[in-house]
């Protein structure tokens, strides 16, 4: 079966051969293994399931949170000639409904499915008629408890296990304690499951830490010293557009990125730092997730992550093509005090908790003893003001809330915009005096949206504007206009967040906050942020050895590059410097051994540091014995 994957490879990747644990857990799922992979951001996961689901009969059903990665990878595959398709919020039911059977149908090979539709009726009424090869689990840590991005919505998926017991799991995540690895494990029901771990160690990374009581200049000067692609992360929002500002006005060219955009303006941003229109993304945690760049050279983070798991992640997405880049961490003196706060903001009192979730019933008008299965629109800013609370406080509390399982709490979920026309077809052709971008879209409306005269439908504004060539703002105020003047009723896409009480409203002293739900996981909070206050003020430890040992890896080396490691070391900038120049080298195409250009250093020196670089996989040799580099893309 190996000769089989290789094929395959070949065939639609065009790669001679895997790399690192790659083989070996395409193998152990290909055989019906239940599997756990740990490979760090840039190692090449995806062709982990990629490829077995190629070589099996039925459909691969990929379960991932990230809508991005979903709609990337959907378009990459097809490109490939393979046939996928995703379900993700913001779908209508009939188009959900259409890609489901399909895959019933055997019209798919990869399915793509965020956690939360997974426990739906639909999904599941039609996953029982689907013949499934088996689950990927991507951001396996969200699973866990332990986890640092624990989300409730993924404990579902052991239950469509019940479903599909013969389907294998393949778990993936690029950050995981050992106690969430085995934590995976029992989450999923693995049977007899294997794990293959590939070392989280980046060479071509180099971490720096920088205590500053100017981080604007600081910032400046980190990213007028480092050229090429970087993020910025910031923990706020309204930050995101005040540092994006600031570096305009310093020359630069940035954007900003957060999870309150709407989708179009995410979607054009995020392709526009990609082809290079910006230079530079300032974000929140937003960003990040399934975005194949493999060229940032800097990731910079303006404040202390609240995780060595978090900053691993976001740090990572630097220098995935093999290339020096650089992990920027800036801080003051004010920022470990912060960061100790976010424990009591992330985790208030049970009985301020409990105060929440009455005022909650009341601000939503529900009676005690009705709700089970009641869906209500929920501001959380106007209930806020209203009961006097703090956003931040009442926003963790109901999170928490949640996970006792009295309610559903759904954050931020956009709503698709939604147009009808209230007049007939032949009324429509008898108007006159419209305006030119009142003819462009109504014509686009026509052309693109059926039954659009008997019911709603939901429309993107992002592509009317694309095909009527007319641009996003004035397609809305042109909607607004016809909605105006009844020609149709337009109800514009908007966010908003959602409760759902999963049962009867109780009295508040009845919630009950297990250890699990709230004591435990408190503690475990506080664990990781002492660990990034360690991470940040340690002077005597390597920073890539304190996050290898951390992610429980104990055969650790020094670095040699970051601020704690450098030193006066000469013949650590030799080898640098020929890792770089023969990068160079390679990546102009495959590189015959003779064909290699010693210029400028000694030959026995530069002959050591290639032989290392083969070593670590820095560069692979191919069938034909040239030096190549190995696969740096997700996909």
């Amino acid at each position: 079966m190996s000769t089989r994957y290789r094929d395959i490879l070949k065939q639609y990747w065009g790669y001679e051969d895997f790399r690192g644990i790659q083989k070996d857990i395409i193998e152990s799922i290909g055989q019906g293994t239940d599997t756990l992979g740990l490979m760090p951001t840039g190692g090449g996961k995806s062709l982990t399931f990629q490829v077995p689901a190629l070589a099996k009969e039925g459909i691969c059903i990929i379960i991932t949170p990230l809508i991005a990665l979903m709609k990337d990878q959907v378009a990459n595959l097809r490109g490939r000639g393979i046939k996928a398709a995703a379900v993700y919020s913001g779908m209508s039911h009939g188009a959900i409904v259409t890609v489901l059977e399909n895959c019933i149908l055997g019209g798919y090979k990869f399915l793509y499915i965020s956690p939360e539709r997974i426990g739906t009726e639909l999904f599941q009424a039609k996953l029982r008629h689907m013949q499934v090869s088996f689950i990927t689990v991507d951001e396996a840590h969200c699973i866990s408890q332990w986890g640092y991005d624990f989300r409730p919505s993924y404990l579902q998926i052991a239950e469509i296990r019940k479903i599909v017991p013969d389907a294998p799991i393949l778990a993936l995540t690029a950050s995981a304690t050992p106690e969430v690895v085995e934590d995976i494990q029992k989450q999923l029901q693995f049977r007899n499951g294997k794990v293959f771990r590939m070392s989280f160690e980046r060479r071509n990374l180099i971490y720096m830490v920088q205590k500053s009581e100017d981080k604007f200049s600081s910032m400046l000067h980190v990213l007028r010293s480092i050229p090429g692609s970087a993020i910025v992360y910031t923990r706020n929002r309204q930050q995101t557009q005040e540092l994006a500002e600031f570096l305009i006005n310093e020359g630069f060219s940035a954007t900003n990125y957060h999870a309150g955009l709407p989708q179009v303006r995410k979607d054009e941003r995020q392709e526009g730092w990609k082809k290079g229109t910006y230079r530079i993304m300032v974000a929140t945690n937003a960003f990040g997730m399934g975005i194949d760049k493999p060229d940032v050279r800097v990731v910079l983070h303006f404040e202390i992550p609240d995780s060595p798991e978090a900053y691993f992640q976001e740090a990572g997405r630097a220098g995935r093509d093999g290339m020096r880049a650089y992990a920027v961490l800036l801080y003051d003196v004010k920022d470990c005090k912060k960061l100790l706060g976010r424990v009591r903001e992330s985790y208030p009192e049970p009985e301020y908790m409990r105060q929440v979730y009455e005022d909650v019933c009341c601000y939503l008008q529900l009676a005690m003893g009705d709700g089970t299965g009641v869906t209500r629109e929920f501001n959380l800013q106007e209930f806020c003001y209203q009961f006097k609370h703090f956003p931040i406080l009442a926003h963790n509390a109901l999170l928490l809330i949640a996970k006792t399982g009295i309610i559903r709490y759904t954050e931020d979920e956009e709503i698709t915009s939604r147009v009808m026309f209230t007049l007939g077809r032949d009324e429509l052709y008898r108007l006159h005096e419209r305006t030119e971008p009142e003819e462009r879209i109504i014509h686009a409306l026509l052309r693109r949206y059926s039954g659009i005269f008997s019911e709603f439908v939901y429309i993107d504004e992002y592509l009317i504007a694309k095909e009527t060539g007319i641009d996003y703002n004035t397609v809305y105020v042109t909607l607004k206009d016809l909605a105006h003047a009844q020609i149709l009723r337009y109800i514009p896409r908007k966010r908003t967040n959602y409760i759902t009480f999963l049962c009867r409203r109780i009295e508040k002293e009845e919630i009950f906050f297990s250890p699990e739900v709230y004591a435990d996981r408190r503690k475990q909070y506080e664990r990781r942020i002492l660990s990034m206050i360690q991470y940040v003020t340690d002077k005597d430890r390597c920073h890539s050895r304190f996050l290898l040992t951390y992610f429980g890896e104990t055969e650790t080396r020094n670095c040699g590059y970051c601020d704690i490691c450098r030193d006066e070391n000469p013949e650590r900038d030799e080898r640098e410097a020929i890792r770089d120049a023969f990068l160079r080298q390679v990546r102009k195409g495959p590189l015959s051994p003779r064909d290699v250009d010693f210029t400028g250093f000694r030959r026995d020196h530069f002959i050591a540091v290639v032989r290392s670089m083969c070593r670590q996989e820095e560069v692979i040799l191919d069938a034909h014995q040239r030096f190549i580099l190995p696969d740096s893309s997700e996909s």
